[in-house]
């Protein structure tokens, strides 16, 4: 790890001026990715700016009926607390499938938004990856790409996005409040994160020197039809081969509003505001579930057979689609479902 100096901020400004005024600089909350990425040698700041003693850890409600998550609260704290539990469950328990418990105690919500791919290559120095290395090449797109993308990918880069609260953020349709050196702006979550096209370097949408401050979530939280499903090599401390997070309004048994997204496929959470389209109005069944999950993966590409290769996931991405839908219809207690995927797909 190479060497590096240290500014403690106490306020957002403060931090923005401090991070803006270094070169190479980088914004330190929980460190559970940065520091990783530091010991790598991925990544080589000479400065950091450690947010620590921010007063951005509370988790206020909102005059709309919403709820504010600081962002440097930490994922076990806002798993636990009680507004998240009771009206965003499905959040609740989708930060509850990642990591450990260790973990979860350290990292904070704006960490979770900004980790970086758990892709192989990525964090091989010794082969070509043009996340890691712009114009190198992607080594994944003929080598073993297990965990790699099938949705939104292109020949730059097949990395995926590895947060499991990222998923239920995208369904539930967050808003992320952001601050830098132009001042304060919001972003919707489905634009926070990027698809690769040929600048996979870049993992999200924020502007240079720019900090996470805040995660809003709307009044509607899906709290009586809900599931995460999340599928994996084992059944804990694994990353995603495919997820799905749901959350559904529901009069009988119709569908009057549908949201949901998937993990573990794409180079940002997915989400496709077409297939949610085909459910609203109409009666939950099978049929419907099958078609709607063949429409989120009709465009899918994947780079090779067999259990090192990644092809598998575009029918299990679509069964996992049917599941997930028919457990939130149901509301079925297989909430934050692990599956064993340990022999060939």
């Amino acid at each position: 790890m190479n060497s590096f100096t240290l500014t403690q901020a106490t306020a957002a400004d403060e931090a923005v001026r401090d991070l803006s005024s270094h070169d190479g600089a980088a914004y330190l909350g929980g460190g559970t990715n940065l520091v990783d990425l530091m010991k790598y040698n991925l990544t080589r700041p000479t400065h950091l700016t450690s947010l620590g003693l921010l007063p951005l850890t509370d988790i206020t409600s909102l005059p709309d009926g919403g709820l504010r998550l600081g962002a440097l609260a930490t994922n076990a704290d806002t798993a636990w607390h009680p507004e998240v539990e009771k009206r965003y469950p499905l959040l609740s328990q989708t930060i509850l499938a990642g990591a450990t418990p260790q973990l979860r105690n350290a990292a904070t919500n704006g960490g979770n938004l900004n980790q970086r791919t758990r892709c192989y290559y990525f964090y091989d120095l010794a082969t070509p990856c043009n996340k890691r290395e712009p114009g190198t090449g992607c080594s994944a797109l003929t080598g073993p790409n297990r965990v790699c993308g099938v949705l939104g990918t292109s020949e730059s880069c097949i990395a995926t996005n590895p947060s499991d609260m990222c998923v239920a953020l995208a369904a539930l349709e967050a808003t992320v409040r952001v601050q830098g050196p132009d001042g304060e702006r919001t972003i919707k979550f489905e634009d926070y994160h990027r698809l690769p096209g040929d600048k996979p370097e870049a993992d999200n949408t924020l502007k240079p020197g720019e900090l996470v401050t805040a995660i809003d979530l709307p009044e509607e939280g899906y709290a009586d039809h809900f599931t995460y499903l999340k599928l994996r090599d084992r059944s804990s401390y694994a990353f995603a081969l495919v997820s799905v997070a749901v959350g559904l309004k529901m009069n009988g048994n119709t569908i009057e509003k549908a949201r949901f997204a998937l993990g573990g496929v794409a180079h940002k959470p997915w989400r496709d505001q077409e297939a949610e389209k085909m459910l609203e109005g109409q009666t939950a069944s099978p049929d419907l579930f099958r078609q709607v999950a063949a429409k989120v993966f009709a465009e899918a590409k994947g780079y090779g057979e067999g259990s090192l290769h990644n092809s598998f996931k575009i029918e299990l991405g679509k069964r996992a689609i049917v599941r997930a839908l028919k457990q939130a219809t149901e509301m079925s207690q297989v909430v934050n479902l692990n599956v064993f995927l340990n022999s060939n797909p």
